[in-house]
This record gives C-alpha cells, structure tokens and sequence, in this order.
C-alpha cells in the first residue's frame, strides 16, 4: 500500500486534492447535530444520549490517531486513507443497521467505535505529506487540507437534512440516510487513495542537505517535554469551546430564540449549521497562512483571547439580538477550525518535521478529551436547567460562562511555550567527511 512516488514535474499542488477528498468526507462529523432532533424523537433519547456517537467518534479520532500516528508515518498516506475509508464507511453501513431495527447500541459502535477510528486515522493521514511538499508554507499546507475536515459539514448538513425529509425522520428513514452516506463517502474517499502521492526527493532524516535543519525531537522524546503538554492544553480548551456549540448548533439556535418573535424553524436551524461549518473551513486556511505570517503563539492569542470575548458577548446579549449571536458563533467556529489547521506547523516549528505526524497523532488525544468535555457541558447542563424549568437562552447561559473559563486556562498555557531544550533534540548525523576521518581512525586503532 506504499503510495507512488511523484514523477518528475509533478505538481505539489495536485497533493491537497487528495487530502480534501478524505477531510471533506471525514467532516460530515460537524453535521451530526442534523440527526440528533430525529434520533431524539424515534428512538426516545435525550440531548445528552443522542450526543454519545459523536462523543466516542471524536475520543476514537484522538486514540486511533494516537496509536495510528506512528503506522501512519511508517506505512505512508495511501495505506492511511485506505483503513480510513474502510473504518468511515463500515462506520455507517452499521448505524444504519442500528437504526433500521432500533438498536441504539450499534448505531453508537458504527457511528462512534468503528467510524471514530477511521476519523482519526483520516484525519492524520495526510499531514506529515503536505508538509514535506510544502515545508517553506506549512500553516498554508496543512490549512488547505484541514479545512476540509471544517468544511465537510457544510456539504453533509443541507444534505442529511433533505434526505431526512425525503426519506422521513423516523427509524427508516434515518437508515437510509445513513446507508446513503456509506457508499457515497467511500467512492469520494477512493479519489484520495488513487491520487495521493510523495515526494521523490523525500530521504530519510539525516540524509541529503538541508535534511537536518533545524531542531528535530522524535515523538517519544516530545511527550516527555513541557511544550508538548501546553500545547495539549491550549487544543483541548479550544476545541472544548468550539465542539460544545458545534455539537448542539441546530437545537441549540431553535432554543434559544424559542420566546422570541422571530424563532428559528428546523430548515433555518440546518442552514446554521452550514453557515458555522463555513466559517470552520474558512477559518482553517485563513487564520492558518496567517499564522505563517505573525506566528503559531501570536495567532493562538487571537483564537483564546478574541473567543473568549465573543462568549461573554453571547451570554451578555442573551436573545436580544439574533445577528450577533451568529456573528459571535462564526467567529468563534472560524477559530476553532483554525485551531486544529496550525497546531500541525505550530509542532513542527518546536519539534521539527522528523516524525511530526507521529506527534501530532498524540497530541489529538487533547481532541478526544475535548468531544467528551465540550458536549458533556452543554448537553448535560442544557438537559438540569430544563429539568429546573428553564427555557430560551438561559439553557445555556452558565455553559457560555464555563467556556471563557477555559479558553484563559488555555490562553495562559500558550504564554508558556517556550523553545523545546536541545536535550530532547535527536542528534545531527556527522557530514561524509567525519564519518570518513572517523572510520579511518577506527582502521588504525585496529
């Protein structure tokens, strides 16, 4: 499954083609809010149940990830894209087995288990490539193809909703949906495996000049440094702000403006979720290739510390004033998605390109932690204020609060990276003539 090396004149901008196919597909993810309300209502869940297959989607894309980053950088982009193909697809082939006979359970091992593995495995697939190909724009690179994963949604979203319509909401016609997802995802997905390509000039760390510039620290030695861990903080607050308003857009935004005069119908609700899925992607390539500009801790200031602020903005305004809550929600999904789109460069700028993937495949562990923490705190806070007999926008008003708490924790980790100690860095290979020099003194003492 090794994937072909480039021939000569081939264009590096024919690579991220082949990463947008798997990311666009991988991305329906951020539309699973469109079947939580028909979930919801046939097979008799609430918010909080109806959240457990993207729950455990999102801890298996940081595990799979995790556990896969190493494979991923051994075996190559193509074999990655193939096992994520067949892990999505199975993935709903079984949900739709799930809710053809109402069995929740398979729904959540299709959709979360065995999908979730291949989230992660996707996701991660063509990172450590695109930056090879584009090493002198690696917030730009990784953007282009990350966004994909944003902007999946925004696809998925109009979609799932016309074939719930078109098929019904009850059991069935969720089945179909699924069903049609399945087969659809794996023939785009197969664009990427029969496209994707390395670099020739791609050689070992340590061979050829220029292949050791810079600090380079394996994925072993990463997770024993400081820097490593403050990153993990400053994903795993971020995305925990993001996902939680992500994960419930389409009820939440029917929610809370339900005492209002101008309520928001459940078509307008699915067009929300397009619009914040938009501004994911665009986020991603955005605030990305500034980043390659102004710099990775520069930039995530601006995610932590703007976000943080367009949260108070919503909790403040309530349902006064329908524009700037979708305003607020934009901005802060265009972080979120920029978020995930330069913490690629941001390790590679500390640790280096030598087994990149592999350290970012860890470091997604902050994701999975991130789609348990971000829902669990809406949903289930959503779900006690209801019980108390709350409506509209004070569903979520103490949640918002949680949110800017987190995003400082995260803003504070940040301001603490620092270059990573020349201890942790994997040793420069000596140059042709000390290696010649120190085999002939071998010879002599011999």
């Amino acid at each position: 499954m090794s994937p072909p090396l480039a021939p000569a004149g081939w264009s590096r901008w024919l690579v991220p083609p082949a990463a947008l196919s798997v990311h666009l597909s991988i991305g329906q993810a951020y539309a699973w809010s469109v079947f939580k309300p028909p979930l919801e209502s046939a097979l008799g869940l609430s918010g909080t149940q109806s959240a457990l297959p993207f729950q455990l989607g999102i801890v298996m894309l940081g595990l799979s990830a995790a556990f896969g980053g190493t494979l991923v950088e051994r075996n190559g982009p193509r074999w990655a894209m193939t096992v994520a193909l067949v892990c999505f697809s199975s993935g709903f082939l079984l949900s739709a087995l799930g809710a053809a006979t109402e069995q929740y359970w398979l729904i959540v091992l299709g959709y979360g288990f065995v999908g979730g593995i291949g989230l992660g495995i996707g996701y991660i697939s063509p990172v450590s490539t695109l930056i090879k190909w584009f090493p002198d724009r690696p917030g730009m690179a990784t953007g282009i193809a990350i966004m994909g994963f944003g902007g999946g949604a925004l696809i998925a979203s109009p979609w799932s909703a016309q074939m719930l319509e078109s098929f019904g909401s009850d059991s069935s016609g969720i089945a179909m949906a699924f069903l049609v997802h399945g087969l659809s995802y794996a023939v785009f997905m197969l664009l990427g495996v029969l496209l994707v390509r390395v670099p020739r000039t791609e050689k070992p760390v340590g061979e050829g000049p220029g292949a050791f510039d810079g600090p380079q620290v394996s994925a072993r030695s990463a997770v024993r440094t400081p820097q490593f861990w403050c990153l993990w903080i400053v994903l795993c607050m971020n995305v925990t702000a993001g996902i939680g308003i992500l994960e419930k857009a389409a009820p939440m935004i029917t929610d809370f403006f339900a005492n209002t005069s101008t309520t928001v119908s459940a078509s307008a609700a699915a067009g929300f979720v397009a619009l914040l899925s938009a501004a994911n992607m665009a986020g991603r390539i955005a605030w990305s290739s500034t980043s390659d500009l102004i710099g990775r801790k520069n930039i995530y200031r601006v995610y932590l510390g703007v976000g943080a602020l367009m949260y108070g903005l919503i909790a403040l305004a309530g349902d006064s004033s329908k524009p700037l809550f979708i305003l607020c929600a934009l901005v802060i999904l265009s972080f979120y998605g920029g978020g995930f789109a330069t913490i690629p460069a941001y390790l590679k700028d500390l640790f280096g390109t030598y087994q990149v993937g592999a350290i970012h495949g860890r470091l997604l562990t902050a994701w999975s932690t991130a789609g348990v923490l971000g829902p669990l705190i809406v949903n289930w806070i959503a779900d006690r204020q209801e019980e108390a007999g709350k409506d509209g926008s004070s569903l979520y008003t103490m949640s918002l609060f949680i949110m800017i708490g987190l995003l400082v924790i995260g803003f504070v980790a940040n301001e603490l990276v620092r270059p990573v100690h020349p201890r942790h860095h994997v040793p420069a290979p000596a140059s042709n003539a000390q290696q010649e020099k120190e085999a002939a003194d071998v010879q002599r003492q011999q």
